[in-house]
């Protein structure tokens, strides 16, 4: 017999959830100090930072094909209502290789050759699997604002990674900087949620292709963040259209130079 049926009344407000992410740069951080976490860094963009993989140095490859294999093949599809598991694969391949980018429902179906409600389904469950999170875009109804869309980021690089089959060092990659933004988002998320601090995370862009990477409300305060991999200041100058917007928005660009004081 079920627990449930032999409960008279419900649990609501008698129960503590808890969301177990891969470790964080905070925690990392900790436990080998900061100077020795920095230079892991490359690494963490490339395998992640799941326990198997920070624990099996010289198996991280293997291990996190191993992981996302688990998670795509094994986890989801076991879940009730997974009837096309190809479809799935396309949906969570495409998305891996438009990290960093505004995705759309309509497009993914298009290209797919399936319909909106499936896509949008698949990718619901996907981000309960904990294997991406999605973010929106941020408008106050300022004029040319895009207002619908969204960027969905991997909670871990190495899962993206290993989704299509690139393990190269920086050096030999062209996404080197959808690699920084997709951690530091996920990182970010981490951090807030260790630190019980309630924030909306969004990125945002106009009509005219301005845009910005990240944006955090909290509390009624912007927070608005441009993320480059090389610290050049001329590629870092943030819209005027925001800025006159939003005048009280606090702007940052994070770089591998700063980012320990965007994580923690």
């Amino acid at each position: 017999m079920e627990l449930n049926s032999r409960i008279a009344e419900p649990l609501t407000g008698r129960k503590f959830e808890f969301t177990l992410y891969p470790f964080s740069f905070e925690e990392l951080s900790s436990h080998h100090g900061l100077l020795q976490e920095r230079r892991f860094l490359e690494h963490r963009l490339v395998y992640g930072s799941y326990p198997e993989v920070l624990t099996s140095p010289g198996k991280e490859e293997e291990l996190v094909r191993l992981l996302a294999g688990s998670y795509l093949f094994k986890d989801l599809l076991t879940l009730e209502g997974i009837k096309k598991p190809l479809l799935l694969d396309k949906i969570v391949r495409v998305i891996a290789l438009q990290l960093g980018s505004k995705v759309s429902y309509q497009e993914l179906a298009r290209t797919m050759g399936a319909d909106n409600h499936t896509v949008e389904r698949y990718i619901d469950l996907l981000e309960k699997a904990f294997v991406l999170f999605r973010v929106p875009a941020f408008s106050r109804n300022v004029r040319n604002e895009i207002k619908k869309g969204r960027k969905i980021y991997f909670l871990d690089n190495g899962i993206r990674n290993a989704i299509i089959g690139n393990f190269l060092p920086l050096a030999s990659r062209t996404d080197t900087g959808a690699l920084w933004e997709n951690y530091l988002v996920a990182e970010r998320l981490k951090m807030l949620y260790s630190k019980r601090v309630h924030a909306s995370a969004y990125f945002w862009r106009t009509t005219q292709q301005q845009e910005i990477d990240y944006i955090e409300e909290q509390e009624q305060t912007l927070l608005a963040c441009e993320f480059r991999w090389s610290a050049d200041k001329k590629k870092s100058r943030f819209p005027t259209t925001f800025l006159r917007a939003y005048p009280q928005a606090r702007t940052m660009v994070v770089t591998p130079g700063n980012y320990d004081h965007f994580l923690t």
